[in-house]
């Protein structure tokens, strides 16, 4: 069991509550839908990731998110805004006195869509309107208003009662203090607008959702109704990478998951994802994750890690 430190202030009461649930490392799913709860008893190096749209919520440690250019430290009483699928590189820090202890909750896009447009986009805290280069996620410290929220949600893990009756509240209510929080905007974007950011995000659901099919970008681009030049440079501008670096990337995070798994071979990993040369496979592989894609298997077999893609 993950040891929280003593529940005096209100982060630690979010510890406190997620600690007896925890039994190994990295992200454990729960009864609740969209609900996962992370956990580190020791320091993880630097690797890759990629998280569904989603809140992540520290509670106790620290972990930080290496997008390209961009570093995103969220520790203790903060938590991530991811708003898009995008590819990037986390560490954690913490120890078996004072573990990392969080949580993650799925941003359901129909709730998301229902809460956004069910008020008038003004009544919405204003942002500035030349912020043209946002990132599709950031960290925002945990104010009294998300506390309380995030608070109720996880005394659903011990209260079956409450869970049946209040949790799909409790999820909105914790998802509204999101929408109106600083990085609010990065969700509403998605749906309030019709530019260019949304449409990417749109692109990257495709992306991420058929990742295995040979996608163009003229193809990728004239489905968002964009020239392929403003689609391939609004793309990049909000993740870093080009269509094809993310869907290689893409790709990479699927096959780990397969081989984590024991599902496949190497060989039946590289035709799931999508790649028609074995070697070629190995090759990239290797080079994103600096290990043989069959010593990550053999080693994840070893240990009977998992590295999961979706943390909700």
């Amino acid at each position: 069991m993950y040891r929280s430190e003593q529940p005096h202030g209100p982060f630690e009461q979010l510890a406190a509550r997620i600690a007896p649930h925890i039994s190994r490392d990295g992200f454990t799913p729960t009864a609740l839908d969209g609900l996962s709860l992370l956990g580190y008893a020791g320091r993880t190096i630097r690797q890759p990731e990629v998280y569904q749209p989603s809140l992540v919520f520290v509670a106790q440690g620290e972990k930080t998110a290496y997008l390209e250019d961009r570093v995103i430290h969220y520790g203790a009483g903060h938590y991530l805004v991811q708003a898009m699928p995008v590819p990037f590189e986390c560490e954690t820090r913490g120890d078996s006195h004072v573990p990392v202890l969080g949580a993650s909750l799925r941003v359901d896009p129909d709730v998301l869509d229902e809460l956004v447009t069910s008020l008038p986009e003004h009544a919405w805290p204003a942002t500035d309107p030349t912020d043209t280069e946002s990132l599709p996620m950031a960290a925002v410290a945990l104010d009294t208003n998300m506390t309380d929220a995030l608070t109720r949600l996880l005394d659903c893990l011990d209260d079956e009662l409450s869970a049946r009756a209040l949790y799909a509240t409790r999820v909105r209510e914790v998802i509204f203090e999101a929408l109106r929080g600083p990085q609010g905007h990065l969700l509403r974007r998605l749906i309030h607008e019709r530019g260019a950011y949304a449409r990417i995000g749109t692109a990257i659901n495709q992306l991420h959702t058929d990742y295995a099919r040979s996608l163009s970008v003229a193809d990728l681009a004239a489905s968002v109704h964009m020239s392929a030049s403003s689609f391939h440079h609004h793309f990049k501008r909000v993740t870093r990478l080009s269509p094809l670096q993310y869907q290689k990337r893409i790709r990479l995070l699927a096959a780990r998951d397969l081989l984590a798994s024991q599902v496949e071979n190497v060989a039946g990993a590289a035709h799931a994802v999508g790649y028609e040369s074995a070697s070629q496979f190995s090759r990239e592989y290797k080079r994103y994750f600096g290990v043989a894609p069959t010593r990550d298997r053999s080693r994840q077999a070893h240990t009977g890690t998992l590295s999961l893609t979706d943390p909700a």
